[in-house]
C-alpha cells in the first residue's frame, strides 16, 4: 500500500464505511445529520459517528467529518457544541467552507485538523497561503485547477492539498453556484443543492430564438470524473490526499471504485476488466476533468444526465412483440438493460435470463424500439455480488506479538505489543503446581490465538513456562481478552485526547459568544459596479457614492471622469483568477493605484495577493460568502475595509450581523445576480471547441442564454477563460431600501452585468429615493414601470434558503 498518499473515500452510511475500508481506503469522510453539504445523504447519528470513528481507527483508517457549509449566527454556538462531540471522539479532521467557523475552530480546538472545503474556491496559490496562515492544515483544491497550478501551489506552499480523482462534477465553482438558491431558495452553500444543472435546458439568442440542434439538451450537465489513468501524474503534482465523490451512491460503488483506485495506486496498473468495473457501476460518460484540459464536449454529458452503464449490444430486429440483441458483452439474468427508443428516450428492463456474448437475445419489447438500437447494461448482479462480499467479512489483520510468562507460584503475565504500544497484563491467580495434566506451550498457542473476527493476529509468540505449571483456560482466555480490549481502546483514540473539562468549556463559550449590541449609524450610501465602459457613460456620477469599475478597456478615461466627480473609485475583480491572471491585474492597477481608493475582491487569493501587493483599501465582494458576523469580523480584521453580504442572507439575518460588527457593510439591491461561474463553456458544445484558447475573439462569448424547462432563460458571457451565467430576472429591491439601511447595512449596490440600456434611471431612483429626493410613491412608480417589461425578485432578503 502507498502510504505516504491518502485515498480518501465517501462514506454515506455504516455499510459504506465498511465497504470502504475493507476495500483499501486509507481515510473516509462523513456527514453527520447537520452542518454538511450533503443535507440528503442518510448521513450518521451521534452513536453511528462515534462507531464509524472506532471501526476506522482500528484499522488505522483516518475519519475526516464536513461541516462544510455557510453558518447563520445564530446557528455557531450549536455548531462549536457539535465539534465538540466530535473532537472527544478523536475524529483526525473537520471540513469546513465558512471562514468564521473555521476562525472559531481554531480558537477552541487548536490541536483539531481544520480543512478547507472546495467551497472555499481555492484555486490559486495565494488562497492557499491565505487559510494556512489562518492554521489551516489542508485543502480542498478547486476541480478547475490545472494540474500544473497545482504543481506551483505545491512547490511554493506548505499546505497539504487535496483534490477530487472520481465521481460527480459539480459545473459551476463550488461555492459560487447561487442556481438552485435563486430557482427555488434550496442552496448549495447551505447543502440543499437541487441541482437544477442536470435538468435538460435549450440554448438561445438575446432575442429568445432557439438555437438549431440545441433544444432540451443537458448543457450544464457534466460527464463524471475518471483519473484512474492520470493517477501517477497526480500523486507527481504534489496532491496527498485523492478524494473520490459519492456520498450519496451505495456501497457497493464506494466498494468497487475504492479498490480499484487502491490496485491503480498500489500496482501502477489496472487491466481492462478493471475499469470495466468502475464504468459498470456508475457512470455519465467519463472526463478525466478540467485538472487535466477537457473541454467542451469532452467534459460534458450533454444527451444524459443519468447513469449510462457500458455498451452490451445492438437491436438487430424488432418486431411488434420481440427485439433481438446480438450481445457483444456477456449478460446474467438480473442485470439491468437499458435501449434506446425512437425518440430519444431509454427504456429499462431487467434482463430474464443470461446471455452469452456474440449471441442473440430475444426479449419482450420494453417500447418503440427500432433496429440498430443501442442497448446498455446499467447494473450488474454479478459485480454487484462481488463488490458486496469485498466487505462482509474482515480483510484487514494487523500482526501483534505477545510474550507469556506462567511461572510457578507466581501471577501469569500477558505482553502484548503493537507497533509502539506495549501492554502489560496480569492475572489474578498465582500458577499452581499442575496434579493432573500440565499446561502445554500448544495449548497457550491455542488459545492466545484465538482472535476469531477480530483485527488482529498472532505473528509472534514467546513463552515463558515452568515445567508442571497449571493455569486454567479460562485464564488465559480472560489474559488474552483484556490485553486486546486495552489495545483496542489506545487505537481507538489515536490523538490521545483526553474529554474537554465541561466548567472549563462553557465559561469560554460564554465569554466568546457574549455579545455587546452595536448600533450604527445609518449612512444610505449608493455604490454602482458597471461591466465595460457603455455602462460607465450612462451614469450619472452626482449620483452614486462609490463605483466599481469591472473592465479593462478605457478604464484610465473613467477613472479620470469619476475623480473629477470627486467620487471613490474601486477596482473590480473576477471570482477566478489564477496566477497569470493575477499577474495581469497587477500590471492593470500598478499605474492607476494612485488614482483609485481601492480594489474589490471575490476570492481568498485575491485578497491576499492584493494585500501583499498594494497600499490600497480592499473590499471583499459576493465570492467571499460573507454570511455571519464572524466571517465578518474575521475578514476586517485580515484588512478589508468593506465587504458586501451573502445575497443568500435575509434582512433579519442582516440585522444580528450588524448587531455584532461595526464593520462597513453593503447589500446588492439591484441586479441580476450571477448564479454559476464556470471554467466550461455551454456554447463550446455549440461551437465544437476543443479548448478555451479562442474565447477572447469568439463570436459566441455574450448574446446567448439557457433557457429552462420552465421556458425561463439565464443570460450568459465568456471573458478571459470563465462564464458567468445570470439570474434570469433582476433583483430589484427600491420598496424595500429603507428596511435594507435599517437593518445595519451601510451601503446599497446597483449591480450592472448584462444591462445595455436604462442604467441612468434605475441608478437615479435608487440614489434620489435613499437621499429623500423622491418619496415612496414616486419609487413605487418606477418600480411598476420597471415591471411593465421585466420580471423581478425580492431576491432572498424575506424568503431566506434552506
Amino acid at each position: 500500500m502507498n502510504n505516504n498518499i491518502e485515498l480518501l473515500a465517501p462514506v454515506g452510511t455504516m455499510e459504506s464505511l465498511h465497504a470502504a475500508i475493507q476495500n483499501g481506503a486509507n481515510a473516509v469522510y462523513l456527514g453527520g445529520k447537520l452542518f454538511n453539504a450533503r443535507q440528503y445523504a442518510s448521513n450518521f447519528d451521534y452513536d453511528e459517528l462515534k462507531e464509524a470513528v472506532n471501526y476506522a481507527h482500528l484499522r488505522n483508517v483516518k475519519v475526516y467529518i464536513t461541516a462544510n457549509i455557510l453558518v447563520d449566527d445564530s446557528e455557531m454556538e450549536d455548531v462549536i457544541d457539535y465539534i465538540k462531540f466530535l473532537y472527544e471522539i478523536d475524529i483526525d479532521g473537520i471540513i469546513v467552507q465558512d471562514l468564521g467557523l473555521a476562525k472559531t475552530i481554531r480558537d477552541f480546538f487548536p490541536d483539531l485538523e481544520v480543512h478547507g472545503s472546495t467551497q472555499m474556491t481555492i484555486n490559486n496559490l495565494q488562497g492557499a497561503e491565505f487559510v494556512h496562515d489562518m492554521g489551516l492544515t489542508r485543502v480542498v483544491i478547486a476541480r478547475e485547477v490545472p494540474i500544473d497550478e497545482i504543481k506551483y501551489i505545491h512547490k511554493n506552499t506548505p499546505i497539504e492539498l487535496e483534490a477530487f480523482i472520481h465521481g460527480a462534477l459539480c459545473v459551476s465553482y463550488s461555492g459560487q453556484c447561487l442556481m438552485s438558491s435563486m430557482i427555488g431558495g434550496r442552496s448549495g452553500n447551505r447543502g440543499k443543492c437541487a441541482q437544477p444543472c442536470r435538468m435538460p435546458s435549450s440554448i438561445v439568442d438575446k432575442d429568445g430564438n432557439l438555437i438549431k440542434d440545441w433544444n432540451k439538451k443537458h448543457i450544464l450537465s457534466t460527464r463524471d470524473l475518471n483519473t484512474l489513468e492520470e493517477i501517477q501524474e497526480i500523486v507527481e503534482s504534489g496532491i496527498i490526499s485523492l478524494k473520490i465523490e459519492g456520498r450519496m451512491k451505495r456501497p457497493e460503488y464506494v466498494a468497487t471504485v475504492v479498490k480499484n483506485y487502491r490496485k491503480a495506486l498500489d500496482e501502477g496498473v489496472l487491466s481492462s476488466e478493471d475499469k470495466k468495473d468502475v464504468e459498470q457501476i456508475f457512470n455519465r460518460g467519463f472526463t478525466k476533468g478540467l485538472m487535466f484540459g477537457d473541454f467542451g464536449r469532452n467534459f460534458s454529458s450533454m444527451e444524459r444526465p443519468d447513469n449510462r452503464g457500458i455498451l452490451v449490444g445492438k437491436v438487430t430486429k424488432a418486431d411488434k412483440y420481440k427485439v433481438y440483441v446480438l450481445l457483444n458483452e456477456d449478460v446474467d439474468a438480473g442485470d439491468g438493460l437499458e435501449f434506446e427508443s425512437a425518440n430519444g428516450e431509454y427504456k429499462g428492463m431487467i434482463a430474464p435470463f443470461n446471455g452469452k456474448k456474440g449471441t442473440t437475445m430475444n426479449l419482450e419489447k420494453p417500447g418503440f424500439i427500432l433496429k440498430d438500437s443501442l442497448v446498455y447494461k446499467t447494473s450488474s448482479v454479478n459485480l454487484l455480488e462481488q463488490a458486496k462480499l469485498s466487505y462482509k467479512f474482515e480483510n484487514i489483520k494487523r500482526p501483534i506479538n505477545m510474550e507469556i510468562n506462567i511461572n510457578i507460584g507466581m501471577k501469569p503475565k500477558l505482553i502484548l505489543m503493537y507497533r509502539e504500544n506495549l501492554i502489560t497484563i496480569e492475572g489474578e491467580n498465582e500458577v499452581e503446581i499442575s496434579q493432573k495434566v500440565p499446561l502445554t506451550e500448544d495449548k497457550i498457542r491455542e488459545q492466545l490465538s484465538k482472535l476469531g473476527d477480530s483485527i488482529y493476529i498472532l505473528d509472534n509468540l514467546n513463552i515463558n513456562l515452568d515445567e508442571k505449571a497449571y493455569l486454567p483456560v479460562s485464564s488465559l482466555n480472560s489474559l488474552r481478552r483484556e490485553a486486546i480490549e486495552k489495545l483496542d481502546k489506545i487505537l481507538k483514540n489515536s490523538h490521545k485526547r483526553n474529554p474537554i473539562d465541561r466548567q472549563i468549556y462553557s465559561k469560554k463559550k460564554k465569554a466568546f459568544f457574549s455579545y455587546k449590541k452595536l448600533d450604527k449609524e445609518i449612512d444610505n450610501k449608493i455604490s454602482v459596479k458597471v461591466s465595460n465602459i457603455e455602462q460607465f457613460n450612462q451614469l450619472d456620477l452626482d449620483k452614486l457614492d462609490r463605483v466599481y469599475l469591472g473592465f479593462y478597456d478605457k478604464l484610465d478615461k473613467a477613472i479620470f471622469k469619476a475623480k473629477s466627480h470627486n467620487k471613490e473609485i474601486y477596482f473590480w475583480t473576477d471570482k477566478i483568477l489564477y496566477r497569470k491572471d493575477l499577474d495581469n491585474i497587477s500590471k492593470i492597477i500598478e499605474p492607476i493605484k494612485e488614482e483609485i481608493d481601492g480594489v474589490s475582491v471575490s476570492n481568498l487569493g485575491t485578497l491576499k495577493y492584493i494585500k501583499d501587493r498594494f497600499d490600497l483599501k480592499i473590499h471583499g465582494d459576493i465570492g467571499l460568502n460573507i454570511f455571519n458576523s464572524f466571517t465578518l469580523n474575521y475578514l476586517k480584521e485580515k484588512g478589508l475595509k468593506s465587504t458586501t453580504f451573502s445575497p443568500e442572507l435575509t434582512l433579519n439575518q442582516i440585522r444580528k450581523i450588524a448587531e455584532h460588527s461595526d464593520a462597513f457593510t453593503e447589500a446588492i439591491v439591484y441586479g441580476y445576480l450571477p448564479v454559476m461561474v464556470t471554467k466550461h463553456c455551454p456554447m463550446s458544445l455549440v461551437k465544437g471547441c476543443k479548448d478555451d484558447k479562442s474565447c477572447k475573439n469568439c463570436n459566441f462569448s455574450k448574446g446567448y442564454g439557457i433557457k429552462d424547462r420552465m421556458n425561463v432563460t439565464f443570460y450568459m458571457d465568456r471573458k478571459d477563460g470563465y462564464s458567468n451565467i445570470y439570474n434570469s430576472v433582476a433583483l430589484l429591491v427600491i420598496d424595500s431600501l429603507k428596511q435594507i439601511y435599517n437593518s445595519g447595512v451601510s451601503m446599497a449596490r446597483l449591480d450592472f452585468t448584462i444591462e445595455e440600456k436604462g442604467i441612468k434611471e434605475i441608478q437615479s431612483n435608487f440614489y434620489d429615493y435613499a437621499n429623500n429626493n423622491i418619496d415612496e410613491r414616486e419609487a413605487k412608480e418606477f418600480l411598476d414601470r420597471f415591471k411593465e417589461n421585466k420580471s423581478i425578485t425580492n431576491g432572498h432578503y424575506f424568503r431566506g434558503v434552506m
